[in-house]
């Protein structure tokens, strides 16, 4: 296989069919999702306002994380970027490696938005059980998403548009009730809420750290951007827009959200399983403003698990063209769109309705912490593969990308730092060691797996250079 095939094949027959409009408005609903809307309940009741810290502190080093991928984009912009540049930076094996992982990332995502949906249900429809919510909106999903990129693009504009306008809505009511003290929460609203309960930090710095693993979760989906790159109209101009908004997207919409909610309502008053953001309206007393938010959430997280599987059915695509995979999923359907692969990951995001069938009040805790591990492997081989990217730049066998990242490598090293204590916390909490034994078991099948490969074709380890694009 020539190095044009590597980098050529996994966009051809796809449509550049996202507008910068479009773009932008993934970026910022990626970073709007279950883990903001629902996971942020569980967390508030462990750390009480010192989440607002972990939130902002988590923010930093996701803006590193996605500076660092916007170099290597702009250095060279293809779809199913992140296998791509661990396989031209690492090896052959750590693109399969990445791109089966992130791959699943996005299948036990999926199971947690399905999961959060069918809670969200729950509030209205408490007699329905949460298996068969998840599996009728799985269906709905699949179906939506065997359409053309340039529908997608406009289907989750607009489920975007709803979560921002809600977000801000939120934020702008808080503020009228702490400002003019209405609705039935104005008498105890005030900004002293963060910390005359206990402090700022209730449960002590160690329980607030702990935090973090769930806070990261939230974050996952902002590296949705680099998926696009492949199907962008003008990555050169887009990309940079979309990573350079990222700051004060997390500063209003989580930093943000979140100070004005434990404001409003005091922190002791929040509970795991309910959404801060619908307990917080139903405090206020607004008629139906429980019910509208409620409403927002559950959109929050179709329009994710919907992302899910865009992203699913594309690494696939990048993987089997890279003989990583069946040769079955490089076929598009007539609309263009990765048919089969969605299918395949929708059949594994099944798993996840089984899982609320078996044990509902934990299956969002499971998936999560599924979901945080493999997201830290694939923003550790992000950082990895710019700190090798940057080397091979300052020693001029590369050329350098048009969207440098601020400091250098050092901001990566930071960020490779940070993932690692969030790794070693996933493993002392006994609740999420979970996902450390399944990642154990998924590297050993994908271990097995990779042997399999080479046996079969031997070429697959060989190490190509890339062919380079001109951007723009």
């Amino acid at each position: 296989m020539t190095s044009a095939q590597v980098t050529d094949a996994p966009e051809e027959g796809y449509e550049r069919g996202l507008g910068s409009r479009q773009v932008q408005m993934i970026a910022i609903g990626g970073a709007i999702g279950v883990g903001l809307f629902l996971g942020a309940g569980a967390n508030i009741a462990k750390a009480g306002p010192s989440l607002i810290f972990m939130y902002a502190l988590a923010g930093v080093i996701i803006f590193f994380i996605m500076r660092a991928l916007g170099e290597l984009l702009l250095y060279r912009p293809v779809s199913g970027s992140f296998a791509e540049y661990s396989r031209e930076f690492l090896g052959p094996f750590f693109g399969y490696f990445t791109g089966w992982t992130y791959w699943l990332m996005w299948v036990v995502t999926g199971m947690a938005e399905l999961t959060a949906a069918a809670i969200y249900v729950n509030y209205w429809f408490p007699d329905i059980p949460q298996w068969v919510t998840a599996l009728v909106f799985l269906v709905i999903l699949f179906a939506v998403n065997l359409i053309s990129v340039k529908l997608f693009g406009e289907l989750e504009f607009w489920f975007s548009m709803v979560k921002v306008t809600a977000l801000i809505g939120m934020i702008v009511i808080g503020l009228g009730v702490l400002t003019f003290g209405f609705s039935s929460a104005g008498d105890t609203a005030a900004v002293s809420n963060l910390w005359e309960f206990d402090g700022f930090f209730p449960k002590g710095i160690g329980a607030s750290l702990m935090t973090l693993q769930g806070v990261m979760f939230a974050y996952l989906a902002v590296e949705l951007v680099g998926v696009t790159a492949g199907e962008s109209e003008d990555p050169e101009k887009t990309l940079p827009k979309a990573i350079n908004t990222l700051p004060w997207r997390i500063a209003l919409f989580y930093v943000g959200a979140l100070t004005v909610i434990l404001c409003v309502v005091k922190w002791t008053e929040f509970a795991p399983g309910v959404s801060p953001f619908v307990a917080a309206f139903a405090k206020i007393g607004i008629p139906a403003g429980a019910a509208i938010v409620n409403f927002v959430v559950l959109t929050a997280a179709l329009s994710s698990c919907n992302s899910g599987m865009y992203s699913t059915g594309r690494m696939l695509r990048n993987l089997a063209e890279s003989s990583e995979a069946p040769r079955v999923f490089t076929k598009l359907s007539s609309t263009k769109t990765p048919a089969l692969g969605i299918l395949v990951s929708v059949c594994f995001m099944g798993i996840g309705v089984i899982l609320n069938y078996v044990v509902p009040e934990k299956a969002f805790g499971y998936v999560t912490s599924v979901a945080t591990g493999a997201g830290i492997w694939t923003w550790l081989m992000i950082l990895v593969s710019h700190v090798l990217y940057r080397r091979a730049v300052d020693a001029g066998r590369l050329p350098a990308s048009s969207f440098p990242a601020p400091g250098g490598a050092k901001c990566s090293y930071v960020a490779i730092a940070f993932l690692l204590f969030v790794t070693g916390l996933i493993a002392y909490d006994k609740d999420s060691r979970v996902s450390l034994y399944v990642m154990a078991g998924w590297a050993l099948a994908l271990g097995i797996g990779w042997l399999v490969l080479k046996a079969r074709n031997p070429q697959v380890a060989e190490r190509r250079e890339p062919q380079l694009e001109k951007v723009g």
